[in-house]
């Protein structure tokens, strides 16, 4: 084959972001570095371990247990949300930081897994269990992903978006969490 004939290398870049609003937001942000959005969401239980999660104006976030685990197995179950939460999270943050350092991605995607156990069975009889011996006891992210820079820049950016990610960083640290009945 001819060097005028060889194959090319055709790459697609992923749907950018805004830049410059990217640009806005942490101009804003290093201004009033206390600042503080809130999430809402409200959770109605609809059968068995079926919930509904409304937030906004979507469609509801729908949540069940496995059949080993008394559900009906008809969405993920809360642990696996919460895992799509911290994949979105840090896509959401991979995403900026390789915006905000002039980087295009090609290809992004997160493989998460995370060890948990519930031998306490919700607290409804089961294993006495301390807090921190429950929920999620080790996550691990395996991120692909593939752009124009270097290995060691798309790793650097990884790291730097983990650093600075709220729901990685909800997740590693302890938050003050209040719960009672509504008024």
């Amino acid at each position: 084959m001819s060097a005028s004939a060889a194959p090319k290398t055709v790459t697609t870049y992923l749907r950018p972001i805004d830049r410059d609003g990217l640009m806005q937001f942490a101009e804003k942000g290093r201004c009033n570095p206390g600042s503080r959005g809130t999430n809402k969401v409200h959770t109605v239980v609809v059968g068995q371990y079926r919930t509904l999660s409304y937030v906004g104006d979507h469609a509801p976030v729908v949540v069940d247990e496995p059949l080993h685990l008394f559900g009906e197995n008809t969405a993920p179950a809360p642990g696996e949300i919460v895992l799509s939460a911290l994949g979105g999270c840090l896509a959401v943050g991979i995403t900026a930081v390789a915006t905000w350092k002039q980087v295009r991605l090609s290809r992004l995607e997160l493989h998460l897994e995370g060890d948990i156990g519930n031998p306490a069975a919700w607290g409804a009889g089961g294993a006495e269990k301390k807090p921190e011996d429950m929920g999620f006891q080790e996550i691990r992210v395996a991120v692909t992903i593939e752009g124009d820079a270097t290995r060691e820049a798309l790793d650097e950016i990884v790291r730097h978006a983990n650093h600075f990610s709220p729901v990685a960083n909800t997740m590693r640290n302890p938050v003050p969490f209040k719960i009672g009945l509504a008024d």
